[in-house]
Formats: C-alpha cells, structure tokens, sequence
C-alpha cells in the first residue's frame, strides 16, 4: 500500500508563501486521486484540495481558490501544494492524502473517500 510522507510547513508572516511536498512511497501518485486537508486548533480537519489520478483533474475549495495551486510531479512521485497570500486562518497541521477509487474527471475533498493518509505538516501564518 501507498505510504505518504508531507513536508515543507514552517511559521510564515501573512501575505507570505509556503509550498508543502507530500511524497509517495510503495504506490506512484499518478495512481491515485491525492487530497491536501488541514486541522486548525480546536477544529474540525477540512479539505483544501485534490487531483484525480490519471489526467489530473483539480478542485479547490472556495477559501483557497486563486491563492493555493496543487500540482503533481510523476517523476519525483509527489505533489506539491504551493500557497500564496497566507493568512492566520489558513494556519493548522496540512495533511495528504490518497483515494485508490479515484475518479479521473473529477475529485472531492470528502475525508471518507481516502484511504491511505500522512503524518501532517504544520503551517503557522503569524506576525
């Protein structure tokens, strides 16, 4: 089975960027719909975004849209999630994800569709 392994979350100002790194090991990426998710403090844990295996059909979530690009890179069997233009609400631990019924033309952010999950990374946007 897929194991999956984040990285790249740190403490950034507002208005400033992070890219976070989930790396595939035991399965390729391009085999699975992979879906960012994060947990705020004292919250419930909330899809971000996702990329179906194959064609790599995206979605994001309203609150990230036009600020977070997810992409995938086959030959390094990961996928990045940049984000741009943090505020303190986007701060929590961002966790991977992985969907081996994914769907080509079209993905969702709904946490039971996901069978193999990651660690977590912690993103904190403070000044």
């Amino acid at each position: 089975q897929v194991q999956l392994a984040e990285s790249g979350g740190g403490l950034v100002q507002p208005g400033g960027s992070l890219t976070l790194s989930c790396a595939a090991s035991g399965g390729r990426v391009g085999d699975y719909g992979i879906g960012w998710f994060r947990q705020a403090p004292g919250k419930e844990r909330e899809g971000v975004s996702c990329i179906t295996n194959g064609v790599g059909t995206i979605y994001y979530v309203d609150s990230v849209k036009g600020r977070f690009t997810i992409s995938r890179d086959k030959a390094k069997n990961v996928v990045n999630l940049k984000m741009e233009d943090l505020n303190p609400e986007d701060s929590g631990i961002y966790y991977c994800a992985a969907d081996k019924y994914s769907f080509e033309g079209m993905c969702s952010v709904r946490q039971p569709s996901y069978d193999y999950w990651g660690q977590g990374t912690p993103v904190t946007v403070s000044s």
